[in-house]
């Protein structure tokens, strides 16, 4: 761009072209310095704006689940599961799984009292000492990831990653899981549906995230880190470490899910 010498006012609007051609050239190189799998591309359906009752569900749901407090958190309460099931039957967001709405951070305000999980999961959950949240992301390396955290403080968590698998992200190892996961006949793992009993509902397209757990470590700080004792890579319990969670209900504020092994979820986007 050349500016000629001529008038004051000529001058003035060649300055302010220059200006603008600037702060483009500036805006279009922080661009440039953005990760690109910082966040997924939007690439599935958009949400469906939720209705007034709705949104009333949702504020008498987590109204409820206040009311019971946090020493509650895992529980069986009735109107909770009346409330859950009136949300499922509304229409929120189609092919949850793969909606834009679904990633990010999510913190678990609520989860049924099922006999099915592992004893582990049921004790994690029933400390209403640290808070509980579910991570739904894609890496550098374009594998989407869900991860489980605890947080112990700012700086101290345990953090729990699966490989994750959906129609967007397809993942080639997450094949059909085989057994319910008892050892010995016991509920070590939990125990999870399988077979016909664990076919995705045709009726909700893309609700369903597919999992395998990969890897675990309690983060103590920023510099250290102990691995979590839990070798889920090893090859005999590669099977029982997958599952899913199906995805019921999904606005920008609230999500539903249900496990493999029975259990229902109530989370809030943060």
């Amino acid at each position: 761009m050349i500016c000629r010498r001529s008038t004051q006012a000529s001058q003035g609007t060649c300055s302010i072209l220059l200006i603008l051609f600037a702060v483009v050239l500036s805006v279009e190189g922080l661009q440039n310095l953005i990760p690109k799998n910082l966040f997924p591309p939007i690439s599935g359906p958009g949400n469906t704006r939720v209705s007034s009752s709705t949104q009333s569900l949702e504020e008498e749901l987590i109204r409820t689940i206040d009311e019971l407090g946090d020493e509650n958190r895992l529980s069986s309460d009735t109107r909770i599961q009346e409330l859950v099931n009136e949300l499922e039957s509304t229409r929120s967001t189609p092919q949850p799984a793969i909606s834009p709405s679904v990633y990010g951070r999510w913190r678990l305000m609520h989860t049924n009292n099922a006999n099915t999980a592992s004893p582990i999961q049921r004790k994690a959950v029933s400390s209403s000492v640290f808070p509980i949240y579910q991570d739904i992301v894609v890496n550098d390396a374009g594998t989407l990831i869900v991860s489980q955290v605890v947080k112990f403080s700012e700086k101290n968590e345990l953090k729990v990653d699966a490989l994750a698998s959906t129609s967007a992200y397809p993942l080639e190892e997450l094949t059909e899981r085989k057994r319910d996961g008892k050892l010995l006949g016991l509920n070590i793992l939990g125990v999870s549906v399988v077979g016909e009993e664990a076919k995705e509902d045709e009726s909700r397209p893309d609700s369903r995230i597919n999992f395998v757990f990969d890897e675990g470590k309690f983060e103590i700080g920023s510099d250290f880190s102990i691995p979590y004792p839990v070798p889920f890579r090893l090859p005999i319990l590669r099977d029982a470490v997958k599952g899913w969670i199906d995805i019921t209900y999904l606005s920008e504020k609230m999500r539903i899910s249900r496990g493999n092994k029975g259990t229902t979820f109530i989370l809030l986007k943060e």
